[in-house]
């Protein structure tokens, strides 16, 4: 399975995709009362199925302008409602059983300004080259087709961001798989911090463009224009609006700049270790900066180039000592403060850096990433 991501040009009927997103919240917040008033009565939650059903009757008789949507969106809203039940019984369970997961929450009634997707499985649309017809509405929709998908679409998804533009992704089965890079023979471990993004078991060190801070203060400014409007009016919308665009900005940006650095160690390296570190804490401590790294988006933007190229990621586990270990004798330090950036062995005598030695143990101690 693979993902295509397109932007829709701007064009005057876009407007039609964000009333039918309209239309979609009202189906939302509609099925979650109904779910809130089935548990209240009978002190459980109704099935997938039985919504389906329920959704047939409505069209039917109270709800006769549903009819005017597409059936298997209606059917995805239902879904999404579903599984967020599920993941919050699975997570009660596990619970009870003393297994600690993120903790996930009963779903929730969203607002219509963050009620933002839709999702087509089988029918209801047609693609012709950049265009895409939805059934329901009468005019097609151009989108920027800068690459070809391969394989057969399974499902076609269209997003609208905070700054009200549009994306359609194509998901697709059998796919072309990439061409495998050739093998180097080369391996290396990889310790994430604060000033220095990645130091390498190799004594390579990448430096953090930190993209956040660079437009801290436009974002500052941003800030305090939107303050001052008064809530609510046109002028309020417009610097909001701006606001969000400069947060996008940056995400793109350090996004685009996380795909090249990965693309970088995979052609350099066959297999890659990383250490899993505990993000939530992290950002308690240091908030903003860790942030503004996203060291997590990385790591998963790794993962999915390693396997897309054939290469391997190893991931320490998050209990794992590798900072006090010697990577050469395997003593542990155990007087080693956080200050000290460069420190000797007193058993064999080596020499090391903080962090090129902990990248090295976690090397050494990296189990493939599954």
């Amino acid at each position: 399975m693979k993902t295509e991501k397109y932007e829709f040009y701007h064009q005057s009927n876009i407007i039609q995709i964000g009333n039918l997103l309209d239309d979609l919240h009202e189906v939302h917040v509609h099925l979650l009362l109904l779910q809130r008033r089935y548990y209240r009565i009978y002190g459980k939650y109704a099935a997938f199925g039985r919504i389906c059903s329920h959704i047939t009757k409505l069209k039917r008789r109270t709800k006769p302008h549903w009819n005017q949507l597409p059936s298997q969106v209606l059917q995805q809203v239902a879904k999404r409602i579903h599984l967020g039940y599920e993941k919050f019984f699975d997570y009660l369970d596990d619970k009870k059983k003393g297994l600690s997961p993120r903790k996930v929450g009963k779903p929730k009634i969203k607002p219509k300004h963050k009620y933002n997707s839709l999702t087509f499985t089988q029918a209801g649309y047609e693609i012709k080259d950049n265009r895409i017809h939805i059934k329901c509405l009468k005019k097609p929709f151009t989108f920027w087709k800068h690459r070809k998908w391969t394989g057969s679409i399974k499902r076609v998804i269209i997003k609208r961001d905070n700054v009200g533009d549009y994306y359609l992704y194509l998901v697709c089965k059998d796919t072309k798989p990439a061409k495998e890079l050739p093998l180097t023979g080369h391996e290396a471990g990889a310790d994430f911090g604060i000033k220095t993004f990645l130091t390498l078991s190799d004594g390579i060190k990448i430096e953090s463009p930190q993209f956040f801070k660079q437009m801290l203060n436009a974002i500052r400014s941003a800030t305090r224009s939107l303050s001052r409007k008064q809530k609510g009016s046109n002028a309020w919308y417009r610097a909001k609006r701006h606001l969000a665009r400069l947060y996008k900005k940056i995400a793109q940006r350090r996004r685009d700049w996380f795909f090249k650095l990965a693309l970088r160690l995979v052609r350099r390296y066959d297999r890659i270790a990383i250490e899993t570190l505990n993000l939530e804490g992290m950002k308690r401590l240091w908030g903003r900066k860790i942030s503004d790294i996203a060291f997590g988006e990385f790591s998963l933007i790794l993962h999915w180039t390693c396997a897309k190229y054939g290469k391997t990621l190893l991931r320490a586990g998050r209990w794992e000592a590798t900072t006090k270990p010697c990577s050469d004798c395997g003593t542990h330090t155990e007087n080693l403060s956080l200050s000290d950036r460069q420190w000797t062995c007193l058993e064999c005598g080596s020499s090391h850096d903080r962090d090129i030695n902990a990248a090295r143990n976690i090397l050494r101690v990296g189990v493939p990433w599954t």
